[in-house]
């Protein structure tokens, strides 16, 4: 590794310099997106380690194969066999840690319009200080006073934050929908290739819907229970149906001419996978056969272990905190603010078609640093900062909460294993059940808004 490369690396981690790889055939990384890439590192680091404090596995692993491990943790203060550091309560004072860490820098950004001032350029450089002090917070949880006192009360604060980071994850995906036809819409015009593509995701993802409703008509529900999962199978179907209808039909076409099947489509998958989450979630229901109880309304595990259980709850897993970090990272763009405003953000001539429509346009004109034999850096935020830095990281706060409740089982806290995370309770069954509802009232807003509200909508 050449000499540049280093002092370069030395510069991010303890000075304002951004942040690159060593490697010269990295594509080109802009300053904004670098740095918020950084923290989504930091913010992802910390969930996992939360996902291992509530992993009994890894706890058993740990204890098997560390020397001398009872002796570590009475060393360490942690109690017998570290037990001060799983379970719901580390997960909580590691959280709480993470959040005030987020919570801080949002106050701390506060007004920061230019990237060259000296808050702008802690915000943007100085990693290894601030992975210090990330790590000195999440440590300073456990040695917080009235341990129960606090638990408590910090409990209905992350139900707060996690319902509040809920209602912005579903209004970026409703904008994400929007956004991805627009983009490709605009290309049909120049390509009718473009009209192909259309047509081909929308019919893909309208077939994952359809098949996902048959899927779970089959196998979760029953004739004798499950009463709830047939209502509500019906209610979101249904509702699938009626949104894409209506953003096709002639009053919404008059207002928005570029509504129409793909931005359903991508929310009625959205639904059905909720929908599927929250029925996974409920506790099971049983019926009386041949004078057995058997279990009813679950999918049969072929193999009669639990490895195909690991794995849906891993890929739930990786859907989720997908969610998560996509709704940090992109709920700060000017257009996301627009979105979560409920108003117009008018793109129009400029908009060109894109395959990767979610990363920015590369043809602005920035200036760029030459890092030696390392990554360069475009630095896009010379006139000025092109994101919100004190609202991009209060939804990093409001994300750490989010996390904090999912991986601890919301409510139900007691005795949850991240390897149940899918198993959840009643309260996870209704958290999933009215994210569908919300989902689906926020993406009819955006198309009967227009009608409701037309100045608010002008051109």
């Amino acid at each position: 590794m050449c000499t540049p490369c280093c002092i370069s690396q030395l510069a991010c981690c303890c000075g304002s310099a951004a942040c690159s790889c060593c490697c010269n055939c990295c594509p080109k990384i802009k300053q904004s997106t670098g740095t918020r890439c950084m923290y989504a590192l930091y913010f992802l680091l910390v969930t996992v380690i939360c996902v291992i404090m509530m992993s009994p596995t890894v706890e058993q692993e740990l204890r098997d194969n560390i020397p001398f491990y009872s002796e570590l943790c009475e060393q360490l203060k942690a109690g017998e066999n570290c037990k001060t550091l799983v379970g719901y309560s580390a997960v909580y004072k590691v959280c709480f840690g993470m959040s005030c860490f987020f919570l801080f820098f949002s106050l701390f950004t506060i007004r920061v319009n230019n990237s060259t001032g000296c808050r702008a350029a802690v915000h943007n450089g100085f990693w290894l200080l601030k992975f210090i002090l990330l790590v000195a917070c999440c440590a300073g949880g456990f040695f917080l006073p009235e341990q129960e006192t606090f638990l408590e009360v910090w409990r209905y604060v992350g139900v707060a934050g996690g319902l509040i980071f809920l209602l912005i994850q579903l209004m970026l995906l409703v904008e994400f929908a929007h956004r991805w036809n627009t983009n490709w819409s605009s290309g049909v015009k120049y390509n009718r290739l473009w009209y192909a593509a259309l047509a081909f995701v929308t019919l893909v993802l309208f077939s994952c819907a359809v098949g996902a409703v048959v899927f779970m008509a089959l196998f979760y529900t029953h004739p004798e229970a499950c009463l709830l999962n047939k209502i509500f199978l019906g209610i979101n179907g249904s509702l699938c149906l009626i949104v894409s209808l209506l953003a096709i039909s002639p009053c919404i076409q008059k207002l928005q001419p570029t509504s129409g099947l793909l931005q359903p489509g991508v929310i009625s998958v959205y639904v059905m996978y909720l929908t599927f989450s929250a029925f996974s979630s409920k506790p099971k229901e049983m019926v009386e056969r041949d004078g057995t109880n058997t279990t009813v309304c679950v999918f049969p595990f072929n193999s009669g272990s639990e490895s195909d259980k690991k794995i849906v709850t891993a890929v739930g897993t990786v859907i989720l905190f997908g969610c998560v970090l996509y709704s940090c990272l992109t709920s700060t763009t000017r257009r996301s603010s627009a979105a979560l405003r409920v108003c117009r953000n008018s793109e129009p001539e400029t908009e060109r078609a894109r395959c990767c429509f979610c990363f920015g346009d590369d043809t602005d004109d920035y200036d760029e640093e030459k890092t030696g034999s390392g990554q360069n850096v475009i630095y896009d935020e010379r006139e000025g900062t092109i994101y919100s830095y004190s609202y991009f990281h209060f939804v990093f706060f409001l994300g750490s909460l989010y996390v904090m409740m999912t991986v601890t089982n919301w409510f139900h806290y007691d005795d949850h294993k991240i390897e149940k995370l899918l198993d959840g309770s009643w309260s996870v069954f209704w958290i999933k059940m009215a994210s569908c509802w919300v989902c689906l009232i926020v993406y009819m807003w955006t198309l009967v808004a227009p009608m409701v509200c037309p100045k608010r909508f002008e051109a």
